[in-house]
């Protein structure tokens, strides 16, 4: 049964009104949008494309909603019916000891809410993303990409998941120091396996064909001393036409890579811009800078989880009788998400701030910022992006700077998308 202690009133209060600040920021932003297509993209987007945009934007808020709706239903619906202390109650029965009785809890809530959400991506992809003539996803890729990700999570998260549990069960009041410890060392071993094993699993991988872009991205990074060994082109057609590039990895693991999206529409110049961007990363060490922070978080969440799991308050909260790690887990993230929350927005500044310093790098080493922006101001409208977001909106949720403020911050106006090479094939 759970008790309306003081631990129930903080997490209940903390869902509702992170759900209310998130549905109010999305509505602000939906009350931003503008007929009116500002003037440094009036060369760039036709009226038509501009008004499809807003369309898009629309749809997929709306979308967000239901989804965001029905997430907030699950949790309150099962949580406050007792269905965590049932749950519990019916594994505890099973007598199979703590870690392997925590594995199935957490598997089992992980899986029913990955089935019952699996309606939700199939009419993001299928209905919205097709409406709007993104999606190339075929139901056969999609069911493959639902499998690989299972497995992959499965064959990663299982193990991490066991150790996690048994050195929280039997280590005592250290334990989160070695969970830290492991967490941090894990971290930097999933990112030199990720772009080398897992990643393959889910695109194609080609290295850049020789021609004038390969060439020509070649001589930029001797030039900027970035020891470039390959550039790869992603797939990226067989699910949507959306474009990207990044950047990923550490040591010879690391991965430069362009979105055959992108290979297809822009010049060679502008594509050199943004594959400077993504080396601007490099040089900039936002990488190593983001997986430090993210290190020093995990350690924050640890060290009180290991406060707050002996709780027997917080556990009565959620209607179960009895403490035990693997419970802790789920109840303490619930009562951290409003930490979360705000944690997530300084992530995000960092973040806004290290693409603005990959911008100026870009620009600093190219041609002053022309070609970058006017490739950004293509992948803008080839994505359908919003230009004018509310700026509450920005500070909650975007890990760029609007594409707007990076073009004008490059100082260059986006219409005079005129190089040399524009209208030349990438080869």
């Amino acid at each position: 049964m759970v008790t309306a202690n003081a631990y129930f009133a903080a997490a209940l209060t903390g869902v509702l009104a992170l759900e209310a600040v998130s549905t109010g920021v999305e509505v602000l932003n939906l009350r931003r949008l503008r007929p009116e297509l500002p003037a440094d993209f009036a060369e760039v987007y036709e009226a038509e494309t501009y008004a499809t945009s807003q369309r898009y934007m629309r749809a997929k808020t709306r979308f967000g909603f239901v989804t965001a709706g029905f997430d907030l239903a699950l949790l309150l619906v099962f949580w406050l019916v007792g269905g965590f202390g049932w749950f519990d109650g019916v594994l505890r029965q099973l007598g199979i000891g703590p870690v392997f009785t925590g594995l199935l809890f957490l598997l089992a809530l992980l899986a029913a809410r990955g089935i019952l959400e699996l309606p939700f991506g199939v009419y993001s992809i299928f209905v919205i993303e097709e409406r709007f003539g993104f999606n190339k996803t075929t139901p056969r890729t999609f069911i493959l990409d639902v499998l690989k990700s299972a497995l992959v999570s499965a064959a990663f998260g299982v193990p991490l998941l066991a150790g996690f549990l048994a050195v929280f069960q039997y280590l005592g009041w250290y334990a989160w120091i070695v969970a830290w410890v492991a967490a941090g060392m894990v971290t930097i071993i999933l990112q030199l396996l990720l772009p080398t094993f897992v990643l393959p699993l889910f695109n194609k991988f080609s290295p850049l064909a020789d021609g004038e872009l390969r060439s020509a991205i070649f001589s930029y990074a001797a030039r900027v001393h970035f020891p470039l060994k390959a550039v790869y082109v992603i797939d990226a057609s067989r699910r949507s036409t959306k474009g990207n590039a990044y950047f990923t990895g550490f040591g010879n693991s690391k991965r430069v890579a362009l979105f055959d999206t992108i290979v297809e529409r822009h010049s060679v110049a502008e594509l050199v811009a943004i594959l400077a961007h993504e080396i601007g990363h490099y040089k900039k060490r936002h990488i190593l800078m983001g997986t430090v922070v993210g290190v020093i978080e995990m350690g924050l969440f640890l060290g009180l989880f290991s406060v707050l799991s002996v709780e027997r308050g917080l556990f009565e909260a959620f209607g179960v009788p009895q403490t035990s790690v693997y419970t802790g887990i789920v109840f303490v993230a619930v009562l951290l998400r409003p930490l979360q929350f705000f944690l997530s927005i300084g992530d995000a500044a960092l973040s806004r701030h290290n693409e603005r310093q990959a911008d100026s790098f870009a620009a600093g080493t190219t041609d002053g910022g022309g070609a970058l922006a006017a490739g950004l101001a293509r992948l803008s409208k080839d994505s359908l992006s919003s230009l004018t977001p509310h700026p509450l909106y920005v500070l909650l949720n975007y890990s760029h700077p609007p594409v707007l403020e990076r073009v004008r911050r490059l100082g260059r106006h986006p219409n005079a998308l005129a190089h040399p090479d524009s209208e030349h094939p990438r080869a």
